[in-house]
């Protein structure tokens, strides 16, 4: 094996042999680019026979601004993580929203990380809703669940709002501006969901002395009453 030749003190000329091998590789494995122009046949007869035209056409349209594309994220969305002392059949206590002050029965965590809960709607108004477990005091207070499945339609999908469209013209939102806009009815299909799901939780309920009453009670502070020195 021949020696390399040297340069200076630890300097070697000899290029390394796996080098080689990747320039041969890629030499190998690249292919020819596309002519830039191609040869077309033209008509007429003072027009030429052939005439060379680009491969690519250029845009038609540029930007006057340049356009700012965005970063992309390498961070995937983490699952929430459910606290502990919430579990199926939690009494809740809601702390924001229209029905701040209830008391609620928690049923599942949903794939957006919110928390289903139900009233149950008969006894203290609240219906089926999702309600972010920041907002929530969890207490020690349990509805016994067991046996009870949620219908896996009841999800994410399953609270969005149908996307109502305005005026089509102009003229048509002047003459609708200060009338009141007509009120939807409630979904048939969502208020018999409704039922079925209290059926099971108020039997549930009724189990236990007093629960109900507990229930439909609105939670509150008196003077000199501290949350942090309350035992839920």
């Amino acid at each position: 094996m021949a020696r390399s030749k040297q340069l200076a003190p630890g300097i070697s000329a000899r290029r390394p042999q796996a080098v080689a091998r990747r320039s041969m590789k890629n030499l190998k494995n690249s292919e020819p680019e596309a002519p830039a122009t191609k040869e077309v046949q033209v008509g007429g007869d003072k027009n030429g026979s052939t005439r060379l035209v680009p491969t690519s056409k250029a845009p038609r349209y540029y930007p006057a601004d340049d356009v700012r594309q965005p970063k992309k994220s390498r961070k995937s969305p983490k699952p929430t993580k459910l606290r502990p002392s919430i579990v199926p059949g939690s009494v809740l206590i809601v702390l924001a929203g229209r029905f701040r002050g209830k008391r609620v029965v928690f049923l599942k965590q949903l794939e957006s990380g919110l928390l289903l809960v139900t009233g149950p709607y008969k006894i203290n108004g609240v219906p089926l809703r999702r309600v972010n477990q920041a907002y929530v005091i969890a207490t020690s207070t349990r509805v016994d669940l067991e046996g009870f499945e949620l219908d896996p339609k009841i999800n994410d999908a399953y609270f969005s709002k149908a996307v109502v469209k305005g005026a089509s013209s102009a003229e048509a939102e002047f003459f609708e501006e200060g009338k009141p806009k007509p009120k939807e009815p409630f979904p048939e299909a969502k208020s018999a969901d409704q039922k079925v799901i209290d059926k099971a939780v108020i039997a549930a309920v009724q189990k236990q002395a007093n629960l109900a009453k507990y229930l439909k009670a609105t939670f509150g502070l008196t003077k000199g009453q501290y949350p942090h020195q309350l035992v839920f």
